[in-house]
């Protein structure tokens, strides 16, 4: 008697879609188009270890179950976040029955990679190299840094991309042709379906299945952008505040000021904001790159950065926000300078090389009267007692230290002024030496 309580699930949306065949996948076109990588590798008819690095909901899970099915593969997933040594042994015993008994290979896919620790990850070496495996790991972050170099030698890496608006809309059509038939979309709340999926196909088709009962529910069968505003629930865009998308970001957002583009200046703060970004970090890389691109060229946008980050102290979000937004404004117009930079990374890199040298006498310190017995401070010259409050010719740096010339001011904003200062102080100083040697020759004649 059939069991008159027993229902079946309703696969997600997301599932429900899922490619079966490698043609059947939307989006990764660099990759799996005619000749691509990928595409190579699936027609090669030999299966080999890879990891693929892409953000949240682009197909990499997709990718792993159809390269096991396309080489006759039977197929494991654990997930880093729970499994550890344990179950890696208990993956691989698994495996090694499934060869011998079937005499079939095993794929065995990690999902997130990255949070395996460097141990868990050497346990998986020496399967890998035996072959008794073909490992696919999935990972948000780069690689590089979360991914053992002995384990990434033997694994091919592959770049997977977000999803284009266009791949997005594609992603419905199929929605529409196979599970919502019955409903119909303005391009208004296909935009912004689009908008908050942020290239994300899974995020994308959850949202799509939201809009789908929330029609449901209004008796409707037309979404719109105000049934989409209304019911669904949003939530921040993707924004992974520890990874490479956090400082990708912030590298986008210095560069913009550095080139002097406002406009796009205020596109990454705000992107990074409406990320989740922290404001008070933002405000203090903001103060960083008033010091780091504009220096002495323009002074008051060192001042701005701190009022900037200090307003929103006060505060808060949003209001604190206003000020960071007409602080990288500023910044991204005003003058442009690296002149102190470069000169303060050079004297830092002299020191650690040279050695200590003592301060010349005539610039010590003589607070006792056997200081100045030793002739501490002796023929110092109090530049305010000087023409020009400048004692022309004197020395500051160490003995046998030459004037290195670090601090060589650019022709834009303040550093114009400071240029032409310091040419007329370096003529007197020349002038003062021509004087200065005359007399000793006058002396010694």
């Amino acid at each position: 008697m059939a069991d008159l309580f027993k229902t079946t699930p309703i696969a997600p949306l997301a599932e429900a879609l899922r490619p079966n065949t490698l043609d059947e996948v939307i989006g990764q076109r660099h990759l799996l188009g005619p000749g691509k990588p990928l595409r190579v590798a699936f027609e090669s008819g030999r299966p080999h270890s890879m990891i693929l690095w892409g953000p949240p909901g682009v197909g990499k899970t997709t990718l792993a179950r159809l390269t096991a099915h396309a080489f006759d593969c039977a197929f494991i997933a654990i997930s880093a976040v729970f499994a550890g040594v344990k179950e890696i042994r208990a993956a691989m015993e698994e495996a090694q029955f499934t060869l011998d008994q079937r005499r079939k290979r095993t794929l065995l896919f990690v999902d997130e990679i990255h949070r395996f620790n460097k141990s868990q990850q050497d346990a998986l070496l020496p399967f890998v190299e035996s072959g008794l495996v073909t490992f696919i790991g999935a990972t948000t972050e780069n690689p590089s840094f979360e991914v053992n170099s002995a384990l990434l030698s033997r694994a091919q890496v592959y770049v997977l991309e977000s999803l284009s608006e266009d791949e997005m809309r594609d992603l419905l059509a199929r929605a529409r042709a196979t599970v919502l038939q019955d409903l119909s979309f303005e391009d208004a709340a296909v935009d912004t379906l689009i908008g908050y999926a942020d290239g994300d196909a899974r995020r994308f088709l959850n949202l799509l299945e939201q809009a789908s009962t929330a029609a449901q529910n209004a008796g409707t069968n037309l979404v719109d952008a105000k049934l989409v505003e209304n019911a669904l629930s949003m939530n921040a865009r993707r924004f992974d505040k520890g990874g490479d998308n956090f400082y990708d970001q912030i590298s986008a957002l210095h560069k913009s000021v550095r080139g002097s583009n406002p406009d796009a200046a205020l596109y990454w703060l705000t992107r990074m904001l409406d990320g989740g970004a922290d404001p008070k970090y933002l405000a203090r890389r903001i103060v960083r790159m008033a010091w780091e691109d504009i220096g002495l060229a323009d002074p008051r946008a060192i001042q701005l950065a701190n009022d900037a980050a200090t307003t929103y102290e006060r505060l808060g979000s949003p209001e604190g926000e206003l000020a960071l937004g007409q602080a990288v404004i500023y910044l991204a117009v005003a003058a442009k300078s690296n002149a102190g930079y470069n000169a303060y990374n050079q004297a830092v890199s002299f020191v650690k090389k040279d050695q200590s040298r003592p301060v010349p006498v005539h610039l010590r310190n003589a607070p006792t009267k056997l200081m100045k017995e030793l002739g501490y401070g002796h023929a110092y010259r109090y530049a305010h007692d000087e023409p020009e409050a400048y004692a022309a010719g004197e020395t500051y740096l160490p003995d046998g230290v030459r004037d290195p010339g670090w601090y060589q001011p650019v022709q834009r904003g303040l550093e114009i002024k400071i240029a032409e200062k310091l040419n007329h102080l370096r003529q007197l100083d020349r002038a003062a030496r021509i004087e200065a040697k005359g007399k000793k020759n006058d002396e010694q004649s």
